[in-house]
């Protein structure tokens, strides 16, 4: 009996792992690891840059306003030559100590960039592997981005055009639907430099149909595996141009009114009477 058990044990045991081997088979799951990863490590560098800035700005004020890369090398440079080098700026004289982490700080910044370089090239050859239609319409990362909100590629494929349009907005979705305040318009499809550059009344109408083209393109990628973005991308070149040239809707006159404030209940001045004593 005890060996029955044992067996089954060892069965029920090697078809988990089989299961869970299975469904990360494919490469779609690393993919929304690094996207992730890239995501997470880009706010904590900028972060890191705009403190390395303001820190590198006491040293030398007249310099602390280069780019990220340049100002850890230039932060590196400053701390590594604190004793040899004659004090030039206007900035406060650095001790070895602040010299120290100083430039421990700087090679933080500078290895950051690297790895985020790095990830930035793998998500480039995965997203055009997995998804090479909606990252045709899009870029690799907004592509990744939205496979991270959904979850799998296979759910993103059969989402409809309108739920792929607001991934990214699940926060002010639900604030629309608790509090009742302005419905979301896009989510991850804002950083799309159509939907950036474009004037506010239009930003939804051009999400919209950069979703609709998506959702096709989603279903391309996971069901027939055929490349058909080209064509996906004239047509949505086409309707950007209409937006475009539609002229904008003046607003409803109910819109355009001023209405004068309430006035206070209680007794007002009247000039009978004399001013409101208090």
């Amino acid at each position: 009996m005890a060996d029955n058990n044992s067996e089954l044990r060892k069965e029920l045991i090697e078809k988990a792992k089989s299961g869970i081997r299975e469904a990360y088979s494919s490469e779609e799951y690393a993919l929304m690891q690094a996207v992730n990863a890239w995501l997470e490590l880009s706010k904590s560098r900028n972060l890191a840059s705009e403190r390395l800035a303001e820190w590198y700005g006491i040293y030398a004020p007249e310099s602390a306003k280069a780019g990220s890369a340049g100002l850890a090398k230039a932060a590196m440079e400053l701390a590594e030559n604190v004793g040899s080098a004659e004090r030039t700026g206007m900035g406060r004289k650095m001790n070895d100590d602040e010299a120290s982490a100083l430039k421990s700080f700087a090679e933080y910044g500078m290895k950051a960039d690297s790895v985020i370089t790095s990830l930035e090239e793998y998500l480039k050859v995965a997203a055009n592997r997995l998804m090479p239609n909606a990252t045709y319409l899009t870029d690799e990362k907004i592509a990744s981005e939205l496979l991270s909100r959904a979850g799998s590629l296979e759910r993103l494929a059969t989402m409809p055009a309108s739920t792929v349009q607001l991934l990214g907005a699940e926060k002010a979705l639900f604030k629309h639907i608790k509090y009742g305040s302005k419905p979301p318009k896009y989510g991850v499809l804002f950083k799309l430099v159509d939907v950036t550059a474009a004037p506010k009344e239009q930003k939804g109408k051009i999400a919209r149909v950069y979703a609709t083209k998506l959702s096709i393109a989603l279903k391309a990628d996971f069901f027939s595996k055929r490349f058909i973005a080209e064509q996906l991308k004239k047509d949505l070149q086409e309707s950007l141009k209409r937006i475009a040239e539609t002229p904008s809707r003046p607003k409803p006159q109910w819109q355009q009114q001023h209405f004068q404030p309430r006035k206070r209940f209680g007794r007002q001045n009247n000039p009978k009477r004399g001013p409101r004593r208090n």
